[in-house]
């Protein structure tokens, strides 16, 4: 489990210039160790308090009169969370959420400077592709993650989602909302997330890659199945 004290030092209002995401993330530094994975004790938070407006808007998938609420703290550099989004994910959406059984939240715990520029491109993308953004990031993160030219890599990723280049930059130079990116970390950590992926169901602190046996049981009896 990453020490939370970490995150939150590791984190800063900045905003990221593509200069200094080039130097930050090298091969085995930073970006590549932090794919975490744990089983924490059972713990619930006040739904609440975890589903106030907090600094930037959720991005909310499936209905608001949904049973389940799901809310999925990740980092985009996290192995453990594409493993999820690239196997579970897809039961989730086609089993639950189009089915009107689950609403889905991302949040952001980027737990590095790579992280934390592919979120901010996800929330510079336009209407209705946060969500397109990040599934591509996560199912072609080996490619951009860890490399030696991360920023050219989200580059011509971003280009693909339809974002310029001249758009690419001024994303990342947006200080208000790396600041807001930061703030999400922190009222994470303060929900006592300290590894990704962690996942709130029904305000139910579960931590770890789910897989679908996991998903399966966690969701039955909040279901009634």
């Amino acid at each position: 489990m990453i020490d939370r004290r970490r995150v939150l030092e590791g984190i800063g209002t900045a905003a990221l210039t593509v200069g200094a995401l080039v130097a930050l993330a090298s091969p085995g530094g930073l970006a590549g160790g932090l794919g975490l994975i744990g089983r924490a004790e059972a713990q619930t938070v006040d739904t609440a308090k975890l589903m106030a407006p907090g600094p930037l808007p959720d991005q909310v998938l499936g209905k608001a009169d949904a049973p389940v609420t799901i809310v999925e703290y990740a980092s985009l550099t996290c192995g453990h969370c594409a493993h999820f989004h690239e196997t579970t994910y897809p039961v989730l959406k086609e089993k639950y959420i189009d089915t009107g059984k689950v609403r889905f939240i991302l949040r952001e715990f980027p737990l590095d400077i790579v992280a934390k520029a592919g979120f901010m491109l996800a929330r510079c993308a336009g209407e209705g592709k946060y969500y397109p953004l990040t599934d591509t990031l996560f199912e072609t993160q080996k490619s951009w993650a860890f490399g030696n030219n991360p920023a050219q890599a989200l580059l011509a990723i971003a280009k693909q989602s339809g974002m310029t280049e001249q758009q690419f930059n001024a994303c990342l130079n947006d200080t208000k909302l790396a600041g807001q990116i930061d703030e999400t970390t922190k009222l994470g950590a303060g929900f006592g997330v300290d590894s990704t992926p962690t996942f709130f169901i029904n305000g139910k602190k579960v931590s770890g890659a789910m897989s679908v046996a996991d998903l399966d049981k966690e969701l039955a009896p909040l279901l009634g199945n």
